[in-house]
């Protein structure tokens, strides 16, 4: 997929969330959890909500790379 999370990825960590606090605190539900770690395709209420718990903007979290 041409959209990677790495960016979501690293700022969970450093905002100090966890899989289990992030199953626990109902951030995501698990499939969605393993397509951002899988960089599957996520859908925009989900990058809403990630963005209004993290207080960021899309681009915080994701970026576009080109597939070759």
């Amino acid at each position: 997929m041409p959209i990677k999370y790495d960016k979501l990825i690293a700022l969970l960590k450093e905002k100090g969330y966890t899989s289990y606090r992030i199953r626990q605190e109902k951030v995501v539900g698990q499939a969605t959890w393993q397509k951002i770690q899988n960089g599957g395709d996520i859908d925009t209420r989900t990058i809403a909500k990630l963005c209004k718990v993290l207080n960021c903007q899309p681009g915080d979290i994701m970026e576009y790379v080109e597939e070759e």
